[in-house]
């Protein structure tokens, strides 16, 4: 079968696959899907079956997908619900762990430029991943969920500041100028959709909600590839683009009637993770290099102590974020989560293979670090808010929604 023809069969077929083998193996343990996808693609990809291999278009529905994850991220964040305590804790916690990060990871390279991509990477968080970990689980609405997010949005946003301050190869003053130009322009883009009196654009959303005219889903697919397209001209991380588009048009839709905003939701919800962002999971794992990692004593050696890096540099310090009261489970359920990072580490280490100031065996540990951790600290983070004393619900949330299993 020809690459590309076994990519279009055979990638669709182990997202099916992966729902339902979640469903399945559901009903005795909660795994989050992305495990399904990652492992899945590895399994089918050069490093085992070979029966896909990498390619350019497969990359680049992998990459939308990724900006897709990177815009749910941002589209699903309720600000004022993290602001105050939340997000100050998380943001103090962040840069506590990027100074240490970069410290450490200097002295495992042996370099000032490698320990600044190793140590961005291991300060990442991926909130993208975790948000339908969270909502699947009933902890979106939850004083342990928002600290997640607080963590989550942190973890993410900083680290892109960090890429486009540190890794865009232009001069620290000269990317910050370029950084404070993406500002202005999203920022009067999100200053003007706050405003409010856009009753002509929620008019023309309700209309075509149930069209094939579906101006909602076509808007945002604008809006992400106008900002990410800005992103990319202007030399900074596309995710940021991604990132920003989200808050963007959460703003703007967020003056829909409350059932038109519900279709809307549930129409990007499916756009996103039934359609592209499986892809970019599957994708991972087809073009992860196991054999290179098995082959590479090194690299063996630090795939484990960037796991543990993460949690440690990552995941103790978010830890004290924690609401009031939190049980000793709470806080290692959120070390965990907050320590779970895979996008941002793809991505900072692809820029640092492609300038050649990452070796290739230190990026696939990391790679392949990020990995586990999508792969086991969410299933054990969840294991734990179960086993809670006070089962993840608090008595101060009432909206809270109990968790099944």
């Amino acid at each position: 079968m020809e690459p590309a023809v076994s990519s279009v069969v055979l990638v669709p077929l182990l997202g099916v696959l992966a729902a339902l083998l979640t469903t399945a193996v559901g009903r005795f343990v909660k795994i989050p899907l992305v495990v399904f996808e990652i492992v899945l693609g590895l399994i089918i990809g050069p490093s085992v079956l070979g029966w896909v291999p990498e390619t350019g278009g497969l990359d680049a529905i992998a990459n939308f997908g990724l900006a897709f994850l990177f815009f749910m991220a941002g589209n699903e964040i309720d600000f004022p619900a993290i602001a105050g305590r939340p997000i100050r804790r998380a943001s103090l916690g962040w840069l506590f762990s990027l100074v240490v990060a970069i410290v450490l990871a200097t002295l495992i390279a042996g370099s000032i430029v490698p320990g600044v991509y190793i140590g961005i990477a291991l300060t990442s968080t991926a909130l993208g991943t975790l948000m339908p970990v969270l909502r699947d689980a009933g902890e979106m609405h939850t004083p342990f969920g928002r600290v997640v997010t607080a963590i989550g949005a942190v973890g993410e946003f900083g680290p892109l500041l960090a890429i486009s301050l540190f890794l865009s190869g232009r001069k620290p003053l000269a990317a910050a100028l370029v950084l404070i130009g993406f500002a202005v322009i999203a920022g009067a883009a999100i200053w003007v959709a706050s405003r409010g009196g856009h009753e002509r654009f929620h008019r023309l959303v309700r209309a075509t909600l149930h069209t094939s005219g579906q101006f909602a889903v076509r808007f945002v697919v604008c809006v992400i590839a106008a900002l990410v397209g800005l992103s990319i001209a202007l030399g900074l991380d596309m995710l940021l683009g991604a990132f920003a588009a989200g808050v963007l048009c959460r703003i703007l839709l967020s003056g829909a009637k409350p059932e038109d905003a519900h279709h809307i939701e549930s129409k990007l919800e499916a756009v996103a993770f039934g359609v592209l962002v499986p892809v970019f999971f599957i994708n991972t794992g087809i073009g992860f290099d196991l054999k290179a990692l098995l082959g590479d004593p090194r690299a063996l050696i630090l795939l484990p102590i960037f796991l543990v890096l993460l949690l440690l540099l990552r995941g103790v310090p978010a830890s004290f974020s924690a609401p009031p009261g939190s049980t000793f489970r709470d806080r290692a359920a959120l070390t965990l989560f907050s320590a779970t990072g895979l996008p941002i580490i793809v991505a900072v280490t692809a820029i640092g293979v492609r300038e050649h100031d990452l070796p290739v065996g230190t990026a696939t540990a990391l790679v392949g670090a990020g990995m586990l951790s999508v792969l086991l600290f969410p299933l054990i983070a969840l294991t734990l808010r179960r086993s809670s004393a006070d089962g993840g619900i608090r008595p101060s949330d009432p909206d809270a929604v109990p968790i099944e299993g």
